[in-house]
């Protein structure tokens, strides 16, 4: 609607006389306001409110109606959602009413403490005495209006349309709304409440259960599917089926119809900017820089090997030199000597020139000297070995064996620590010697590595690949026994059940004696799992698998590893790319899914009559020997409301009542001019009649008679 300024409204407000009816439309979804005769309202809002606290001062503000997200972002909505002040059709919370009535009269124009002008208010069919009363007290006390009429929405909408020719004076209204859908039939323009009939599924739980269906089909776009947005997908796209069974199997079939009839909702999306594959220049240049930079860290390594080596050789020559001086010397001239080292004894500059001359040695790449043949010192460490026992008191006797254990110990390590060294160097002579085949054919050497990748890879995979029988069965004639025990299990597992087998079947035969002789136990360790040590040792084709494909990394910029050491054979995973589909979203067999719910309420746990049987019970409520009326009822069935839009509403429901009705029933279905402002307009006529005052009921009234007057109070539509 266009923007009116408040002035403006003012001066519109100050235009009309006191005695002009102000005419309100009072729907679940929206709340409508304006003045008796004209043909729109002046004002219409969500017929809601909400309560945020302000992001920086922190002050609680009432929000009245929609109003732009962008002006809600300076506030928190988090601890207050939207409110209405109806519980399925009726009003329950006057205090949220008393803020959509205040905002209704102020966007109309009233600048007075009063509302000097008499109210027409629509409510619910059959609206409790209890809901109508406060809604008088309401007007009345708060706002000082001097009369006040109720009436029914549907019936106002029905008159509507009985005075544009669509309806006749019998007929039967279905109005769908918000909350709840109404079946009202009309005797002589006059509304028959005893025969009417209700059911709590309107608009609001079609909105609702669309959306819970959206949000299970696409989940990670659960914050785009907003209220709002999914109310303008149902207005949109969904349309009733005229057989539901039938329009679920065409989508269960998914041929041409059923894609047809899917609708697509696009949400914002940047494609993924696509990286282009190297070219072969590319390729060079970085193989290429690569090989610069190897040869610069191996210049690099050269030249700090080299400077290791001088440095060693120069502490090896000091060394010697001390050594020397030491061995020329007197004992009482050591101790000066040493003072202007950090060696505190003849022994440690022995142990230091041992370890540079060991050091040296590696730095040069030859063999190491055992440490036998180089510490001079071990005869002094361990004199107590080659003693006899006999000639030892008991203290030397266990000084002995600690030096026996020491001695034994060091030397399991050293010559651990030489077998390391040897296989260093043994692992970079071999570095070498690869080296220098790839100098001096470079693709010959990266195709013999590929092919031996491709190999090892396949063995590797091919061991860890569950054993299949061969199209045995192990005995047992049993197809899907296609991987026997014995098959999964490793060398030591399977002797290890073998000797259980044969321990339990000679042991078996009589007493149990396992464990009285010898000769058990050593069939014991044989069985015990701890045998199983070598199997869990590393597998050297993984490691050459390893080995192989680091180089591979190093060398050629097109290797990719597809599977880790240690994983299955299956390949991990890889990225895609989020396309524009994955940003779409779908509407199938909800379209149709969503609205049924009119009919089948049961759909979303309501155990409650659709709108066809609706029509069948409100007609069944009628005086008894009436058929001639329900004839006429059925000819004359008018749709209004805002869940009437649907598109194939109107054979939807034909088809219903014609299954209910007697054969040859006339059945005539129109739809209201607007279902939407047919409401308000009715009113709006009605209240612009001469005989509008008689109608209401004024404010003596109320102080007067109270609210059991209220309980009765009934206006006449076909004045």
């Amino acid at each position: 609607m266009p923007f009116i300024s408040k002035i403006q409204r003012q001066s519109d407000y100050s235009s009309f006389p006191s005695s002009h009816p102000i005419v309100i439309d009072n729907g679940g979804s929206y709340f409508r306001i304006g003045w008796a005769g004209e043909s729109e309202p002046r004002v219409i809002f969500r017929n809601i409110i909400q309560r945020p606290r302000h992001k920086i001062t922190g002050e609680t503000v009432t929000v009245v109606g929609d109003h732009d997200p962008a002006l809600l972002k300076y506030f928190d909505c988090t601890r207050s959602g939207p409110r209405s002040a109806f519980d399925s059709n009726v009003v329950y919370q006057f205090e949220i009413m008393e803020y959509i009535l205040d905002f209704g009269f102020d966007r109309l124009g009233a600048d007075q403490s009063q509302i000097n002008h008499p109210v027409l208010i629509t409510e619910c069919a059959c609206n409790p005495v209890q809901s109508r009363s406060k809604m008088a007290e309401l007007l009345f006390e708060s706002y000082g209006v001097p009369s006040v009429a109720f009436g029914v929405d549907a019936a106002f909408s029905y008159r509507y349309n009985q005075q544009l020719g669509i309806c006749s004076n019998d007929g039967l209204a279905i109005c769908s709304g918000f909350n709840t859908s109404h079946v009202i039939p009309f005797f002589n323009g006059e509304p028959v409440y005893e025969a009417c009939c209700r059911t709590n599924v309107g608009g609001y739980h079609i909105t609702d259960y669309l959306k819970q269906l959206l949000s299970l089909k696409h989940p990670h776009h659960m914050s785009k599917l907003t209220w709002e947005k999914v109310e303008d997908l149902k207005m949109e796209h969904c349309y009733i089926a005229l057989d539901y069974a039938s329009e679920v199997k065409l989508f269960q079939r998914g041929d041409k119809k059923a894609e047809d009839k899917t609708r697509y909702w696009q949400l914002p999306w940047t494609p993924t900017p696509t990286e282009e594959a190297p070219s072969e220049e590319e390729i060079a240049r970085k193989a290429a820089l690569r090989e610069k930079q190897g040869q610069r860290l191996r210049e690099m390594a050269e030249a700090k090997r080299f400077n290791k080596i001088n440095d060693l050789e120069n502490e090896i020559r000091d060394l010697e030199m001390l050594l020397q001086r030491l061995r020329h010397a007197r004992e009482s001239d050591i101790p000066s000597i040493l003072g202007k080292t950090v060696y505190s004894s003849k022994q440690d500059v022995e142990s230091a020139l041992t370890k540079a001359s060991q050091s040296l040695r590696k730095a040069k790449g030859e063999p190491l000297e055992s440490v036998e043949k180089i510490d001079p010192s071990t005869d002094e460490k361990y004199n107590l070995i080659k003693v006899p026992d006999e000639m030892l008191t008991p203290d030397q006797l266990k000084q002995k064996r600690k030096q026996l254990f020491i001695k034994s110990t060091s030397e399991a390590r050293q010559q651990k620590k030489q077998k390391q060294v040897e296989e260093e160097i043994e692992r970079e002579r071999q570095k070498k010697l690869e080296e220098e085949r790839r100098l001096e054919n470079p693709e010959q050497y990266l195709e013999e590595l590929r092919a031996k990748h491709r190999e090892l890879s396949e063995k590797v995979e091919q061991r860890k690949r569950p054993k299949t029988n061969g199209g045995h069965t192990n005995g047992n004639h049993n197809a899907s026994s296609g991987v026997g025990r014995g098959e999964r299990l490793n060398p030591s597992q399977r002797e290890r059940m073998r000797l259980l087998t044969t321990a339990a079947f000679d042991r078996g035969k009589g007493e149990d004696t396992f464990g009285t002789k010898d000769e058990d136990w050593q069939l014991y360790k044989l069985m015990s799992k701890d045998n199983d040590d070598d199997y869990d040792k590393p597998d050297p084709d993984e490691t050459e698998l390893a080995r192989i494909s680091s180089r591979l990394r190093e060398i050629d910029p097109t290797f990719i590893f597809k599977s880790d050491l240690g994983s299955t054979s299956e390949e991990a995973p890889r990225f895609v790319p989020q396309t524009k589909e994955d940003f779409q979203i779908i509407l199938g067999v909800e379209r149709f899914r969503c609205p049924e719910i009119l009919f089948n309420p049961n759909l979303v746990g309501i155990d409650q009559s659709g709108l066809d049987e609706m029509v069948g019970i409100s007609i069944r409520r009628l005086p008894k020997g009436s058929e001639d009326l329900e004839g006429r009822i059925t000819n004359s069935i008018l749709l209004t409301g805002g869940s009437c839009l649907f598109p194939g509403m109107n054979e939807r429901l034909e088809a219903g009542i014609r299954m209910t009705r007697p054969c040859g029933t006339p059945i005539k279905i129109s739809k209201a001019s607007n279902p939407i402002y047919d409401a308000w307009r009715g009113a709006s006529d009605y209240a612009a009649a001469m005989q509008f005052p008689q109608q209401t009921f004024s404010k003596m009234d109320y102080y007067e008679k109270g609210e059991d007057w209220l309980r009765n109070y009934q206006i006449r539509y076909s004045i």
